[in-house]
């Protein structure tokens, strides 16, 4: 009998212990075979990976609001593997993207500083406090928001093939997304009704329409935080917009343009990002 105490006793004290600690889990396998895990904060549940070591690089997937771990199988750059080597590099799920497993309200208010709200607290659940960000396709405008909200914390950013507007299509990030993203959204989540995603996406790509719809123009021209802009020229990653960050930014360089392609140039512009972010990584790491 005091045996069976004694395991009834531990089982009950290791059940309130995990009941009181943060709400953290891990699994064995994720993409690529990393290790995958999972934070939450209130509603907001994140997954995300690492990989690495060294100083941290948080690095955000494309495919706009579908962006999401698995892209960067595909991605020009694929930064997780690419960097690996060099950094400690962090990606994760952007919050309901179709595929990923993060999760949230939609944030129908303050889109932009919801995305910020995400990452940042990946960081502080991570006990980081300064990192390199490479942002690709929406995370162009991750960056600048997140440079605008915390510019103490992200020391410099890479936006590669960042979205922007087109005049002559000034649409196609809010029609994408509702074709695309919304469609399988609300698959999942019919409780959310087709009003709530128009305005969600109205102020996520119509409020700043003009430019990287994030931040304003005004803002980059008085940014600080170095960065590297890698330009693209689709209907969705705006050649004009890549160009006038860098030219307003005070601290911003640009690459060529075209860079993808030979792979002996692309492979020459992966080593300027390394580059860049080596250079200005702190020489004593913040954490």
């Amino acid at each position: 009998m005091d045996s069976i105490r004694r395991t009834l006793l531990a089982t009950g004290a290791a059940a309130a212990a995990a009941a009181a600690s943060p709400r953290v889990f891990a699994q064995q396998a994720g993409q690529g075979g990393l290790a995958t895990s999972f934070y939450e904060k209130g509603n907001v549940r994140i997954r995300y990976q690492e990989i690495g070591s060294g100083f941290p690089l948080l690095v955000t997937p494309g495919g706009g609001l579908n962006s999401r771990i698995s892209n960067w199988q595909t991605a020009v750059i694929n930064a997780m593997e690419v960097f690996k080597n060099d950094f400690r590099c962090i990606t994760m799920d952007q919050r309901n993207a179709t595929g990923g497993e993060s999760t949230g309200p939609v944030p129908v208010d303050d889109p932009w500083n919801a995305f910020a709200d995400d990452q940042l607290g990946l960081m502080d659940h991570l006990g980081i406090r300064q990192f390199l960000f490479f942002g690709n396709c929406i995370g162009g405008s991750f960056a600048l928001k997140l440079i605008e909200r915390a510019p103490e914390r992200v020391v410099a950013a890479v936006l590669s093939q960042p979205i922007g507007h087109r005049p002559e299509n000034p649409d196609v990030m809010y029609n994408l997304s509702r074709d695309v993203w919304a469609k399988d959204f609300r698959a999942r989540r019919p409780d959310v009704s087709m009003e709530t995603i128009e305005k969600y996406l109205h102020n996520l790509y119509r409020v700043r329409p003009d430019f990287v719809h994030s931040v304003s123009r005004d803002f980059v021209r008085t940014c600080q935080t170095p960065m590297l802009v890698l330009p693209d020229d689709t209907p969705a990653h705006a050649y004009q917009t890549a160009v006038d960050v860098a030219s307003l930014a005070p601290n911003a360089e640009v690459t060529v343009y075209p860079w993808k392609d030979p792979p002996e140039l692309k492979a020459r512009t992966i080593n300027r990002v390394r580059t860049f972010l080596k250079t200005h990584q702190p020489r004593t790491a913040a954490r």
